[in-house]
């Protein structure tokens, strides 16, 4: 099986441009979301779906200083990108990946893509209900089920947002969720505002080392010893998606 990993990520975010290419020590956005995801003992590839708009020559040419492979597809049908970039890369599964969250964990991804490849199901994720934090989101699929969304999706909402078709229609998939005992879904760990970057700044402020990732439990403890970091982004409201879901 081969399992790709395929980030969205392009230049004209609507509440915060450019984003991805925001610094954390010394690092782009973009950088990290790859970095955080290569120790992964799962994924056979990480590819990087932009736009073809000519904003995002820059996606492509940070891709290639990284040495991963960039696709460049539909700017508003994100569910034709990742369609047109699984069929490119011949992936049998695909990891959905956004490109404004830098605390993605390497092992809550492998551990979706186990789930599914065990119970062969045809889509695993853990945001529906959301129990992680939002930015920890994981969703994993076959590239039937990616298939029947392409081909089905009617709504922009549904394009826009890749694997609302599966959400929205339940029943025509064989579908699991990954739950904590204890709902951390209120905490915030994606980057659409400036508030949000300024808190990811503090984590890895506090955490980073250039050679070892920082896990989510590194992070829970620093909120738990410093609880004013989780006030710096906390009026924030969730995505459109979550509540959506």
């Amino acid at each position: 099986m081969n399992v790709v990993a395929i980030i969205q990520a392009r230049t004209n975010s609507t509440r915060l441009p450019n984003k991805v290419f925001y610094k954390l020590k010394g690092k782009c956005l973009l950088e990290h979301v790859v970095l955080r995801l290569k120790p992964s003992r799962k994924l056979n590839n990480i590819v990087i779906a932009s736009t073809t708009n000519p904003n995002d020559d820059k996606v492509e040419q940070l891709a290639n200083l990284m040495g991963i492979e960039c696709y460049r597809g539909s700017e508003f049908n994100v569910l034709d990108r990742y369609y047109q970039t699984a069929i490119k890369y011949n992936a049998d599964i695909i990891v959905r990946i956004t490109a404004d969250d830098p605390f993605k964990d390497y092992r809550i991804v492998d551990n979706a893509i186990e789930i599914l490849e065990d119970g062969r199901y045809d889509f695993v994720c853990n945001n529906n209900p959301a129990s992680f934090p939002e930015g920890l989101d994981v969703e994993v699929m076959t590239f039937s089920a990616l298939e029947d969304s392409y081909l089905n999706a009617i709504s922009d909402f549904q394009k826009e947002h890749v694997t609302q078709y599966i959400h929205q229609n339940k029943l025509k998939f064989k579908l699991f969720n990954i739950e904590l005992d204890n709902n951390r879904s209120e905490n915030r760990w994606t980057i659409d505002t400036i508030e949000d970057f300024n808190f990811a700044s503090q984590v890895y402020e506090n955490l980073y080392s250039e050679n070892q990732i920082f896990l989510t439990e590194q992070i829970f403890q620093l909120i738990e010893d410093y609880p004013e970091l989780k006030l710096i982004n906390s009026s924030i409201p969730k995505s459109e998606m979550y509540k959506t879901i």
